[in-house]
């Protein structure tokens, strides 16, 4: 076996790489920017090298810095990850010139493969269904126009090299071909160092599908079933399980076995996804189109590894190495249920703009008990412009759907992050939408759920009881804390246990008697253990858990639970009847202004100062995180006063223009 290997990576697969190596006794090196330098893959790794400054063609995709760092560790072998050079055929060419193992697929799979056009080129020789679509090279936007109307609106316009919802866009008109062709290659090469782009039918209400595949060096190839990934957004998947709720045995296999075949006509070793689009109405297993085949680890193995008990990174590093698989199909387990969210930097209740800044406060959920979190960062961690906003994978395992699914909420209700914008709240909303724990989802669920934008899971009747008995109890230890302090009160005597809690604008009356606790006559037994200052309740309500995070407000808190955040005044009866008579401030009006929504750089300037736009006409580009954002004008108006200029690097809420 490999004595030590590199990981080519950061962040979260670096430190999920590093694991497994050290439970099969191989020594680890790392490789890292300058915005990685504290990182926690750097601290994990027995050796760490210096690879240059944060941009990561500056230092992530420099093949020759990651085989320099090979020779002067002695490290045998290189784990990709995923990204930067996973899927780059010059990248594992070299590694074999100088004589280092690559711990993936073969050169040829990878260059057949990895390349979207020719990928589908090569499954449609196989005789693989593919979605009908324009294979080959696009020469300008009115090439792309001409193609997208040949074959038919809606179209998928994908940059040749992408992933991970970078560089595509979809089009409904040929308004949109001509606005997104030239966005879609910049941020192909940006991301990728690959700027062509092909274009395909975009099929509308699908679900999206993929299979695991691992094969090994002796020409065995297996599938490890199947992975549903239908919860995305902007076609970045955000929520994975395993298995789908919708696939039956019978596609199982049909599936499963036209993936082989396709894995085997290309040589394929090593772990690989191939990803299918299927028809929400198919159950013959024969109505699914193959979309494309990632030859490289996925962001969302752990729900295969959770069901079927095998762990991946192992498996690749095992095949890499020359062994044979240790099982057959038939031994491949399919057991429990898991599901899996991406906890992103970005806010849902701003369009899900990228949120960039320091990590002041980082509790994930304690593991165990079918909990996991595989992430890269730490309390202080800065989540970069830099890199992916992926802050952390949580990963929920139980015997059905439904138990893994509430094992989320529970779990995302103890997840704490302050300091920049996160999708927790939108993450638990999405776990008890009913649509969703029905299982009739498709790609299009996000959009046709939630319109109008996110704001905030709706809190039933006996949900905001609970906030409320809770509010109570936590106000009761605070005053009775406040009594014992000298001059604050007239000691314990005067701690009250009747309280107005004001909640989401509606008062209810709670009296507290030990523990239990009656909120407007009704009796709820509540366990809530508090200390003054504590930042997360985990309390026990009728008998179920209910976690809260919460902050102090003046007169009262802010809880966040169940994918909402909600502010409560607490007071006394007296002072409550008092507050009705105090005026409510009015947040300025900022209608008039274009504020940049995040932290970013404006790549373009579409108006000038007296110009009149429209409703919907783009105003502004502002790039973040290496994706183009397209500002558009909310209301039609007359353009006052230009305050932003290309290439300026604007905070959130920064004026951009001013409209009379």
């Amino acid at each position: 076996m490999f004595k030590k290997i590199l990981i080519a990576n950061r962040g979260e697969i670096a430190c999920r790489v590093i694991k497994t190596a050290r439970k099969m006794g191989i020594k680890t090196v790392a490789v890292y920017s300058d915005a990685d330098a504290r990182s926690p893959h750097v601290q994990m790794a027995d050796e760490a090298v210096h690879i240059g400054p944060p941009p990561a063609n500056q230092s992530y995709l420099i093949a020759e810095k990651i085989i320099q760092a090979c020779k002067d560790t002695g490290a045998e072998a290189v784990h990709p990850g995923y990204g930067f050079l996973s899927e780059r055929t010059s990248f594992a060419q070299a590694l074999e010139d100088a004589g280092i193992a690559f711990i993936g697929p073969p050169i040829g799979a990878i260059a057949a493969m990895g390349d979207k056009i020719e990928s589908k080129k090569l499954a449609k020789a196989a005789n693989v269904n593919v979605v009908p679509g324009f294979v080959g090279e696009i020469d300008s936007t009115d090439h792309a126009v001409e193609i997208a109307n040949g074959i038919g609106y809606p179209v998928m316009m994908k940059a040749s090299a992408g992933g991970g919802g970078k560089g595509m866009r979809l089009a409904y008109s040929e308004k949109d071909v001509r606005e997104g062709f030239e966005a879609t290659k910049r941020e192909g090469l940006a991301s990728f160092g690959d700027d062509r782009v092909f274009i395909e039918k975009f099929i509308e209400s699908p679900r999206h599908i993929e299979i695991q595949i691992l094969g090994d060096k002796h020409g065995n190839i297996l599938y490890l079933n199947e992975r549903e990934c239908s919860i995305q957004r902007r076609h970045q998947k955000v929520v994975e399980e395993a298995p789908s709720p919708f696939v039956t045995p019978e596609m199982r296999k049909a599936m499963g076995e036209q993936c082989v075949a396709l894995a085997r006509a290309v040589g394929y070793y090593s772990a690989g996804t191939v990803e299918l689009i299927v028809s929400g109405a198919d159950t013959t297993g024969q109505g699914f189109y193959f979309l494309e085949m990632n030859t490289r680890l996925q962001v969302e193995h752990p729900v295969t590894e959770c069901i079927t008990g095998l762990d991946l990174v192992e498996q690749m590093i095992r095949v890499a190495y020359g062994e044979k698989l240790a099982f057959t199909q038939d031994e491949v387990k399919r057991e429990g249920w898991a599901v899996e969210n991406r906890v992103y930097a970005e806010d849902p209740y701003r369009g899900f703009l990228p949120s960039t800044g320091r990590l002041v406060r980082y509790r994930p959920p304690a593991e165990g008990e079918g909990v996991r979190v595989d992430d890269g960062v730490y309390e202080g961690s800065e989540i970069s412009m830099f890199y992916d906003p992926m802050i952390a994978k949580l990963i929920t395992y139980g015997k059905t759907r439904e138990e893994a699914i509430d094992k989320q909420i529970l779990a995302l209700d103890r997840f704490e992050i302050d300091g920049i914008g996160h999708n927790i709240d939108f993450l638990s909303a999405i776990m008890q939408h009913d649509r969703f724990r029905s299982g009739n989802i498709t790609t299009g669920f996000i959009a046709e759920e939630y319109p109008e934008g996110f704001v905030g899971a709706p809190a039933g009747l006996r949900l905001t009881a609970k906030m409320a008995a809770v509010a109570g109890v936590i106000a009761t230890v605070d005053a009775g804390r406040s009594a014992l302090i000298e001059g604050q009160l007239n000691g314990p005597a005067d701690q009250s246990t009747d309280w107005v809690v004001t909640l989401d604008g509606a008062e209810h009356r709670v009296v507290i008697e030990g523990d239990v606790v009656t909120v407007d006559g009704e009796t709820i037994v509540v366990d809530a253990p508090f200390v003054p200052g504590q930042r997360l309740i985990e309390a026990v309500v009728d008998g179920k858990p209910l976690s809260i995070r919460v902050e102090r407000r003046r007169t009262g808190w802010k809880f966040t639970t169940h994918g909402a955040s909600h502010v409560l005044r607490v007071l006394p009866p007296h002072v409550a009847e008092l507050s009705h008579h105090m005026i409510e401030k009015i947040p300025p009006d900022m209608s008039r202004f274009l504020l940049c929504p995040m932290p970013g750089l404006v790549t373009a300037i579409h108006v000038g100062e007296g110009a009149k736009v429209e409703a919907g006409q783009p105003l502004a580009v502002v790039e973040a995180m290496k994706m183009e954002n397209i500002l558009r004008a909310e209301k039609a108006g007359t353009v006052k006063m230009i305050a932003a200029m290309a290439g300026d690097s604007l905070a959130v809420d920064a004026v951009i223009l001013e409209f009379e």
